[in-house]
């Protein structure tokens, strides 16, 4: 059993640690404060952190603060945190302190650990020091928020954006596909004037394309880094152009404009941005659900429904009712709005907790803002591969519903006044009858004016019928 632990140890005394890992003892401290919820962070955010730390080194030793040697072997030990070589060691559970320390001092002491072996030394050694180097010119109050913004902003320029842009894609190739298909309109769920299946699609389509624009909208504040202002934003130990080196570098390693916080102060003890930029994922996720809604509507039945669209046969709907196909991938949708609904509650409620000069729901915020946006980007995708692109319009059902409907009735007002067109739509329900039967029996329209004032398709366009304009 000797073999299976090492002996680390930090300010508060010796730790037993896995043999096996690299974190060390204060690590392993919070390992066994928090058997919380058995969730840890990410890839996502893992990876963030070892940017920050890489970043943070690469600006120490152009500063000549941290040896050219012992910063090399730290940048090096980063990267391999960066490309996902030790997600397993990063097991702290997300509901730890609220400043997110032991997270930090799980990365520092990862990377300070796989830097010494780098450079030939034991594991435990401190030859390469998780404070005094992996560390150096940080705080956990200024390294956290740094890695939440990297973490999210990667998130929704990476994986939101291109996801939400597949689905405007397949909306748009279904609005130009159904373009010619007239169909009932409905408002109040009860039947309105006809509209074209293509023209609902067009609003979805433009839906998500704004979504896009929101998203976009709020990645300037996300750029803004708290990195450099250490304890409590005065950047009490670090060097005065280590905020901005260091944002350059992990601009550079993402590719996206990162900089230095306008105010170090706002960004440790206030999270607007986080909550601001999580809202516009809640309104995109409110999108997907009412489009999701939309369509599993327009394709329900198939018989005793409104049976306009065809869904997909993804998979067997029921386990007793055979032949049952359900909107399975549309269900999905529904329900990660639901999830995302609940993060912005935490996510808003968090942001607005700082107290004085730190906001202590760090963690938190980072993983529900995180879950938010891996929910929008995986659904998105899925919805629009495997139930959007697969989607067929029921023509010939919807031509036979736009004939029966009694909101055609509209058309007739400007040619035969609203009191008059009531009663045609009125006697057509009544007795059964299309309101083009009706306005030619009662003597208000001939044949061939009503087939020009109740045509469907012309029903669709911005023109009054049955007047010369």
């Amino acid at each position: 059993m000797a073999d299976d632990y090492r002996t680390e140890s930090d300010s508060l005394g010796e730790m037993q640690v896995p043999a096996d890992a690299y974190w060390g003892a204060q690590t392993q401290r919070a390992v066994e404060n928090f058997p919380i919820s058995g969730i840890s962070f990410g890839r996502r955010f893992v990876r963030a952190l070892g940017i920050v730390k890489k970043a943070a080194a690469q600006a120490n030793r152009d500063l000549d603060l941290v040896d050219d040697e012992i910063a090399g072997a730290i940048v090096d030990a980063a990267d391999e945190v960066i490309a996902g070589d030790h997600d397993d060691q990063f097991p702290v559970d997300v509901f730890q302190t609220g400043s997110g320390t032991s997270s930090n001092m799980n990365a520092n002491e990862v990377i300070a650990n796989r830097a010494a072996e780098i450079r030939g030394h034991e594991i435990g050694d401190r030859s390469v020091h998780p404070n005094d180097h992996v560390n150096y010119g940080q705080s956990s109050n200024d390294v956290i928020p740094t890695a939440m913004h990297v973490a999210s902003l990667e998130a929704v320029a990476n994986d939101v954006v291109p996801a939400l842009e597949t689905l405007a894609d397949e909306l748009a190739a279904k609005e130009d596909e159904f373009d010619s298909v007239v169909k009932t309109g409905r408002t109040h769920l009860q039947d309105a004037t006809p509209v074209r299946l293509g023209q609902e699609f067009g609003g979805y389509r433009t839906q998500i394309e704004k979504g896009v624009d929101r998203v976009e909208s709020v990645q300037d504040h996300l750029a803004e880094l708290a990195l450099g202002g250490t304890a409590t934003g005065t950047g009490l130990n670090t060097h005065p152009e280590f905020p901005e080196r260091a944002a350059d570098y992990i601009a550079k390693e993402t590719g996206l404009p990162f900089r230095e916080a306008d105010n170090h102060f706002e960004a440790q003890a206030a999270h607007d941005a986080m909550s601001e930029a999580h809202g516009a994922l809640r309104t995109v996720a409110g999108s997907l659900n009412k489009i999701a809604n939309d369509l599993r509507l327009l394709a329900s039945g198939p018989r005793n429904g409104l049976g306009e669209i065809e869904q997909p046969e993804n998979q067997p709907g029921s386990s007793i009712m055979p032949g049952k196909i359900n909107p399975v991938v549309a269900e999905a949708v529904n329900q990660l709005h639901k999830q995302v609904v609940g993060n912005d509650a935490a996510v808003s409620a968090g942001a607005a907790e700082g107290q004085i000069d730190l906001n202590l729901y760090k963690p938190i915020l980072a993983h529900n803002f995180l879950q938010s946006a891996d929910l929008i980007a995986n659904g998105s995708e899925v919805f629009a591969e495997r139930f959007v692109a697969k989607l067929e319009a029921n023509e010939e059902h919807c031509a036979e519903q736009v004939e029966q409907s009694m909101a055609l009735a509209t058309a007739l007002n400007p040619a035969i006044g609203y009191d008059k067109a009531s009663k045609v739509a009125k006697k057509a329900l009544a007795e059964g009858k299309t309101v083009k039967q009706v306005a030619v029996a009662e003597g208000y329209l001939t044949e061939s004016e009503a087939d020009e004032v109740l045509d469907p398709e012309a029903m669709t366009h911005r023109v009054i019928l049955g007047t010369d304009e």
